[in-house]
This record gives C-alpha cells, structure tokens and sequence, in this order.
C-alpha cells in the first residue's frame, strides 16, 4: 500500500473512531501549556503540547492535515502522564483521545522487523501472561545470584549499552527466588477487628520483580485490619497495550481481570502501583460500548482503591505507632495516581504521621519524572531531561529519602540518585516499604 493511500486510511479511521465532541471541547485557551512537560522542555513548541496535539487530530480528522512522520512523532513524544486534565477548565478526556489516536497509527504503522519483534514479544508474548513474566523475572535472579552480574560489570559488558540502560541494570531489586514466587497466598486474614474484606490486584510487573513490595503490601492491608483475597487467575493491568496503541489486547486483559475479581463479595480492589490503578478505574470507559461488558467493568473500576487511600480510611496511621529514624522525607507523585485516581492527599497524610521523620514537600511534586512505561527505554534523551528536572527539585528539599507509589517511578528515582552520584546520600522507596520499615515491633 502507497503512503497516500495509508494516509487516506488513517484519515478515515480518525473520522470514523475519533470522539469529535470530544476534540471540539477543546476551547484552546491554554491552560495546559504550563503543566505539559514535553511543551516545556521543548522549548515551549505547541506541536508538543496538548493544545496543539488536539488541534492536529481534529485536522487528519478533517483531512487538512496528512497523519505525517511529524504528526506521529508529536503524539509519540507525550507521556500521557495527562497532567493536562487536571487543569482543563472543559475537562476534556485528552488520556482517551490520546489512546485512540495512538491505536489507529498502531495498527496502520509499518513497523521495521526488529520493532514488530519487540512489540510482539512484549504486548503478546510477556505481559499477558504471569508465568512468562516470573520466569522472565527468575532469570534476572539468576543474573544477579549466580555471579553473572558482577562478571559483566567487572568486564566492562555494560560499556556496550547505553548509559542510560547501564544505570537501569544497576538500579533493579533484588529478584524473588523460584520459591518465593511459587508459594503465593490467595487469601489471608485479618489482624485485629475486621475493617473490610478487599480483593488485591497484584499486578504483573509487582508480583514479579517487586513481589517484596506486594508482601508488603498485604501485610499492611493485615494490620489495617483487612481480609484479602488474591484471585490467582488475574492478570497484567493492560496499561501498557492501552497507551502505546494495542487497545484491542488491553480490551482482552479487562475482560480476564473482570472475570477474575467478580463475584469475590469484596469492598474494594485494592492496588499499589500508580499506574495499574490508573487504567483499572478506566475499564468502564474502555469497554462501555460492548454490552456484554459495559455495566460489568463499571462495577469493577468503582471499586477500584489505592492502597493509601484504604489505610487513612480506616485510620491505619492513627491506630498503628508509625516512627522511623531521623531523616528527610519528600514524596514523588505517581501521575496517573495523582491525575486519574485523583489520590493526592493520602499518601502525604501517612507520610507525615511517621515519627522521628520529617517531611518536605518537593516543588513541581505532580511534574512527571519521565518514566511513563516504557517511555524511558523509547525516548531516552526527553526522559532523562525529565530526570534531570526532577532531581533538582528533589535535591533542595535536602530529603534523604524519595517515596514513589509506582514501580516504574520507584526505578526512575533510583536511575536519578545513581546518575546525580547520590547513592550513598538518598535513597528511593516505595511508600509502603516505608510505611511497613516505620511500623512499631514489625
């Protein structure tokens, strides 16, 4: 097929899956521009901005502009961290245009072989499924235990790779043993008077290579008095396939994940990762024109809690004596956590009920870090200013210490403290690492 006519094409599909009301709610007024990272680090370029990337949809749409290499390389470069949302006086849904949009260039996109290679492996052949992703994550144990690391690192190996990647090798946890990950609960009781009974999504990615920070987790979820059930059948979140244009698979990894929660007479779905949890409470949007599903993923996703917000509603932080030893404290937000779960506020609370701590909130907290999935691997050069942006901020706050509330920020924060050769001075952590390091006589 000619370029003209794969154009002509995409056009169509613009005018026929695009959400015209939705890109005509755009008012162009600018309120966006300053909370855009890629408009700002850009040089302030409206083709990166999410202004300007509406006005361009609207325009393939409309057949005045042609879904050109610029075209795609403007919606490539958003991180989708939808910090644009937040401040839209319309409140225009610019994550779901972004989706879509990215999803008819997906699958009218001629990929070289080595990129249909890797998409394949990853959105087909890894995520969807958890076996492959903990044998994945078995070999990396493997790499770390059986002295392979230190060999490649003593031989200068990582030399041959970007530095970028060399740092991301230095900063992976520590991976669960087979034995580990082979004995996983699927129910667990509570400590203390019953609050709630919870099911715990445990995710693909956190019950892999941070299984350690899932048994945190629960423990906590224990302590607040929670019974938890953790369905075994559940799968990857589907966020990945939904933001990088393989909504069809994110469309099918709902569907497992419905039918694995439903009928578990639970409260809430309680998740940890920021970024799971964003495109959980979006399931009744993603499937709400399939009837079969629509009211069924409804359900789901308004059940959907983050793991802060469930402990200060039961006033795990008043209950439980929560103390840790002298140190500086700042806290690094999780955009879909903070953008889409609109969870801001509880896991500051917690943090500042830790004693012998102190707390300092960083400026910029909501900026992105530049991590955004896979986006950090992609499109390194932008990530890293990202990175760069964010550790100055963090840098004036003094911290010792950097909390996250998603994998993927956890790993960029550490890749920051690396890179500024801060290692032996500041640390990353996962908030409910550091909830369960401050609990009293844990």
């Amino acid at each position: 097929m000619t370029t003209a006519k794969k154009q002509k094409m995409i056009q169509e599909l613009f005018k026929e899956r695009m959400n015209e009301d939705e890109l005509l709610n755009c008012m162009r007024c600018g309120f966006c521009l300053p909370s855009c990272p890629t408009y700002t680090m850009s040089g302030f370029k409206e083709s990166q901005s999410p202004r300007g990337r509406i006005a361009m949809m609207k325009g393939v749409m409309d057949g005045l502009i042609e879904p050109d290499e610029e075209f795609k390389r403007s919606l490539n470069l958003c991180l989708g961290c939808l910090a644009c949302q937040t401040v839209c006086p319309s409140g225009v849904k610019y994550g779901h245009l972004l989706e879509d949009a990215r999803d008819i260039l997906a699958q009218n996109n001629s990929y070289s072989f080595p990129v249909r290679a890797v998409r394949k492996t990853v959105f087909n052949g890894l995520f969807p499924n958890p076996n492959r992703m903990k044998r994945t994550a078995g070999l990396l144990g493997f790499y770390q235990r059986s002295g392979l690391q230190n060999v490649a690192r003593k031989i200068g190996f990582l030399g041959l790779i970007p530095a970028h990647m060399a740092l991301m090798e230095k900063v992976l946890p520590d991976m669960p043993t087979r034995q580990e990950v082979k004995n996983r609960p699927e129910h667990l009781e509570p400590i203390g008077a019953k609050t709630h009974r919870v099911a715990f999504f445990s995710g693909c990615l956190m019950d892999s290579m941070f299984l350690k920070t899932n048994d945190a987790t629960t423990r906590l979820l224990q302590l607040a008095g929670c019974e938890i059930v953790i369905p075994k059948d559940q799968t990857c979140c589907g966020a990945l396939h939904g933001h990088y244009g393989e909504k069809s698979g994110s469309k099918e990894l709902a569907k497992r994940n419905i039918e694995a929660f439903e009928g578990l007479n639970v409260d809430f779905i309680i998740t940890n990762a920021g970024g799971c949890g964003g495109f959980l409470v979006e399931y009744g949007h993603l499937l709400k024109d399939e009837p079969m599903w629509a009211e069924r993923a409804k359900a789901f996703s308004e059940k959907v809690k983050d793991i802060t917000e469930i402990l200060v509603a039961v006033g795990f932080h008043q209950k439980v004596k929560l103390m840790l030893p002298q140190q500086i404290i700042t806290y690094q937000d999780s955009c879909h956590l903070r953008n889409v779960m609109k969870t801001e506020a509880a896991p500051r609370t917690l943090l500042k009920a830790i004693q012998g701590s102190v707390y300092q909130e960083m400026n910029d907290a909501g900026h992105c870090c530049g991590s955004a999935g896979i986006y950090n691997i992609i499109e390194s050069e932008m990530s890293m200013k990202m990175l760069d942006y964010k550790m100055e901020q963090a840098k004036n706050t003094k911290a010792t210490t950097i909390v996250t509330a998603n994998p993927g920020c956890l790993l960029q924060m550490k890749l920051g403290i690396e890179k500024e050769g801060l290692s032996t001075k500041m640390r990353a952590v996962h908030i409910v690492d550091l909830l369960l390091e401050a609990v009293v006589g844990e």
